[in-house]
Order: structure tokens, then C-alpha cells, then sequence
């Protein structure tokens, strides 16, 4: 099935969808072997597997060439991070029509003023609301893909408050984002009184410890009505605690042999990345070649 297609049916069964993150094409995978039923590309993930912070470093040619990676590497549907859209509504209707091309099921976007920073970060600031529809208008559109679903990400609850937070929300649903998102609330009083407030669209809600809003039992936020909960650092964290244990290890040893019971083996490396499909490929062409000689 069509991707975006499959998103609009997970979304439409009012049950919470589950998309842990994904900041390259093997996380991905593991994401999809683990048996959820969409990934998200987070872009501090991405901007962190450069090697730099997420304060709005990364430019959208090479969080595009991520995308593009992930998607050819699961048969579930990408949900990606788009930042601010990488500029004015101008440079977002590239970003669509870029996004869109790569084949994610959705992106979102920010009103955040450029370059943003992760939005559990002190110093943020927001654009005009003004702006921001426009910027969402011109997202909705630039896809040639009426199923590419927009979402919309609000930043302002750091700034000036739950009630404005909700109050551009609820424009952004008004113009036609196909879900929203506000960022960084900080109780579960706050996740509710999101909850109530916005109906008329999915709502998307950001789990990761060490933010700015409390961790919830997926139970708790399917009650409350969240319809997508996005866990966009728990696989990159436990990729860096790993690979610093493997490094200290090889560091003392000069081998990681005391650790191999933890280590994917050899044989398990090459199935994630699916050797086996390359190989069972490569017989079969390598077999049709001689058939026809």
C-alpha cells in the first residue's frame, strides 16, 4: 500500500500511533523489524549523527538526502521533521515539493524563527502568527500529493504561553494542517488541556526524557486523544551509550572480546542491512544472464 495512504488509515482508527525515531537508514530498519508501524526522522537526530547540536545547523539538502535513505530502507511511513521549512514560505514550497519527492508520508513544520533550535531549548523565539499561515499555506499548496500529510508544530508555549500555543493550533488546523503539534508542554494538566481544546485534527505529542514535558504511559496519552506520540531520541541515546561501552572496552583490551555476548554478530550485521535480498538479486540475474547466453 501507498504510504501516505497507510498513515491516513493509522491516523483515522483513533487509537495512538507509536514512532520512535530514526536518524539514518539502519535505525530505521531496526525501527520497522521491531514491529512499529512508522518511523520518525528526527532532525536533532540527524543533525547529531553530523556530529552538531540542533540549533538549526543542518541545511534541508542534507536532511533531504536522510530522508531519502530512510524511506528506501522500511515499507512503513516516515514521518519527517522539516524544521521551519528552511526560510520563508518561499524556500517552504521547495521544501514540500523536495520532501514530497523523497516519498515521506508526512513532514512537519515549525513556527520557529530561522535558524530554530530543539524545542526543549531555552532561547527560542517564534515568528508572527501571520507569517506562519502563510508559510503553512504555501506548504499545503506545493504538494502534488494531496495524501502528503502537513503537519503543523507550534513552539510558542515557551514563549508566551499555553493559551497562545493552543490559540495557534487551532489556526493551523482552521487553514488545513492535516495534524498539529505543540511543542513542549510542561505538566500533564497542560497535555490535557491540549487535548480538549483541539479536535478538529490529529494531534502529535513529543516523549523523550530529559525535555521539557513529562513522560506519559502510551495509554494515558491515547485517553487524553493524542493520535501520534513520536520518541525521537531513545535509539540514537542508546546507540551512543553502546558505542562508548564498546569503545572504552576496545580502549582497555585492545579487543571488545569481554563484551562480545552484547555485540550484534557478523551474520546479524549483514541481515539488517538484508544482504540476503542483495544475494538472492544477485543469483537470480546471475542466473538469467546464463539462461539467455
Amino acid at each position: 500500500m501507498n504510504q501516505r495512504k497507510r498513515l491516513k488509515e493509522l491516523l483515522a482508527r483513533n487509537r495512538l500511533l507509536l514512532a520512535p525515531g530514526a536518524f539514518d537508514g539502519l535505525s530505521a530498519r531496526l525501527v520497522e523489524e521491531a514491529g512499529f508501524e512508522a518511523v520518525y526522522l528526527s532532525g536533532g537526530a540527524v543533525a547529531r549523527s553530523f556530529g552538531l547540536p540542533d540549533i538549526g545547523l543542518m541545511t534541508m539538502s542534507e536532511v533531504i538526502e536522510r530522508a531519502r535513505q530512510v524511506v528506501s530502507a522500511v515499507h512503513i511511513p516516515v514521518i519527517a521533521d522539516a524544521d521551519t521549512g528552511y526560510g520563508n514560505a518561499l524556500n517552504v514550497v521547495r521544501t514540500v515539493r523536495e520532501f514530497d519527492c523523497v516519498g515521506v508520508a508526512a513532514m512537519h513544520i515549525e513556527d520557529q524563527v530561522t535558524p530554530k533550535r530543539c524545542g526543549h531549548l531555552e532561547g527560542k523565539e517564534v515568528i508572527p502568527l501571520a507569517e506562519m499561515e502563510q508559510k503553512l499555506a504555501a506548504a499545503l499548496e506545493a504538494r502534488a500529493d494531496p495524501d502528503f500529510a502537513i503537519i503543523a508544530r507550534t513552539d510558542s508555549r515557551a514563549i508566551r504561553g499555553l493559551d497562545h500555543a493552543i490559540e495557534r493550533a487551532q489556526a493551523f488546523a482552521r487553514l488545513g494542517a492535516d495534524a498539529v503539534f505543540i511543542e513542549a508542554p510542561e505538566s500533564e494538566a497542560e497535555l490535557e488541556t491540549i487535548a480538549h481544546s483541539i479536535r478538529e485534527v490529529p494531534l502529535m505529542v513529543n516523549m523523550f526524557k530529559g525535555g521539557k514535558t513529562p513522560l506519559l504511559p502510551a495509554s494515558r496519552l491515547e485517553e487524553m486523544g493524542y493520535r501520534i506520540a513520536i520518541f525521537p531520541s531513545d535509539t540514537q541515546r542508546a546507540a551512543i551509550h553502546a558505542m562508548k561501552e564498546a569503545l572504552a572496552v576496545l580502549k582497555r583490551d585492545g579487543s571488545t572480546a569481554a563484551m562480545d555476548d552484547r555485540l550484534a554478530t557478523f551474520q546479524e550485521r549483514d541481515r539488517v542491512a538484508g544482504l540476503g535480498e542483495w544475494q538472492r538479486l544477485e543469483e537470480r540475474y546471475s542466473k538469467e544472464s546464463g539462461d539467455k547466453k
